[in-house]
């Protein structure tokens, strides 16, 4: 197969691996890097002897991004680090792509709990669970035994339904309790504040290096003190843009034009679970928010 053509095939999957990377890293610019590379190595392989282009380079990119993983959990120097995933935004009222972006989303909540688990376990359980890839071809990446492999998705699968991170299914009403609390940070009305958080809520925020790095905040009292700092910080001349993040209720917060936050929420029996606030400005230009106008 000549490079146009090998070219011009590998883009037909393009989508399914960046989906499939970005599962695996949480981040959309290694994301970005992985898939790269898969078809770097494509274009250095006998891709005429490659039956299943598909699985191919799916398995590729398993490799790609356990490699990643491995080599990020080596250079953490603290044993647990807040991540605020890479969130993927998108127009709240984007008509007929809107339902492509629920099916096919993944949340931040969830994405978080899969930072937690081990490089293996990961590459296992988004493989498995969310891709159908079967246990042989996941074994051959994690150079395990297919066994020893099925344990690798159960330990994984244990831990993520362990996690509340299924946020409420119906839109209209995530949008409720997020004006909600929007609205009560915006009137400085703690009370009300408290009365949409759910008493366990956990906020997380990635303000960048210049401004102390990533935080987390436990529990109603104090996540609502912490809104409502934000809120004040954000005041003056600042904008809130509604948004989708990751499918589900969102905020984008600008000023002068310019993005100042990106606000993701997970909301469940009417009550907000988790927040996840990216405000590092490093990695809020490398999104893509022109969708939002």
């Amino acid at each position: 197969m000549n490079q146009k053509l090998l070219a011009a095939s590998f883009e037909t999957h393009r989508e399914h691996l960046r989906s499939v990377a970005y599962r695996m890293l949480g981040s959309l610019s290694e994301a970005e890097d992985a898939v790269q590379e898969s078809w770097l190595r494509l274009s250095r392989s006998d891709a005429g002897a490659v039956e299943n282009l598909a699985g191919w380079l799916t398995t590729v990119v398993g490799r790609v991004c356990l490699d990643m993983l491995r080599s990020r959990k080596a250079r953490r120097e603290e044993p647990w680090e807040t991540l605020v995933p890479d969130p993927i935004v998108t127009r709240e009222d984007a008509g007929p792509e809107h339902e492509a972006v629920l099916a096919d989303s993944v949340g931040l909540a969830l994405l978080v709990v899969l930072d937690t688990l081990t490089p293996a376990e990961r590459l296992a359980f988004v493989l498995r669970d969310m891709f159908a890839l079967p246990f042989e071809e996941i074994a051959s990446i994690v150079g395990r035994s297919e066994a020893a492999t099925r344990q690798l998705a159960s330990r994984a699968r244990r831990r993520v339904q362990g996690a509340p991170v299924a946020p409420d299914p119906d839109l209209a009403r995530q949008r409720r309790v997020v004006d909600a609390f929007l609205a009560a940070a915006r009137e400085g009305d703690f009370d009300a504040l408290v009365s949409v958080l759910d008493p366990d809520v956990v906020l997380r925020a990635d303000h960048g290096p210049a401004q102390g790095g990533s935080t987390e905040v436990r529990g109603a009292a104090a996540v609502a003190n912490q809104a409502l700092t934000f809120s004040r910080l954000a005041a003056g001349g600042g904008q809130v843009h509604r948004a989708l993040v990751n499918g589900a209720a969102g905020v984008v917060a600008t000023r002068a034009g310019r993005p100042f936050s990106v606000l993701g929420f997970t909301v469940t029996g009417g009550r907000i679970v988790e927040i996840d606030i990216l405000a590092d400005p490093e990695r809020l230009d490398r999104l893509d928010l022109a969708v939002l106008g």
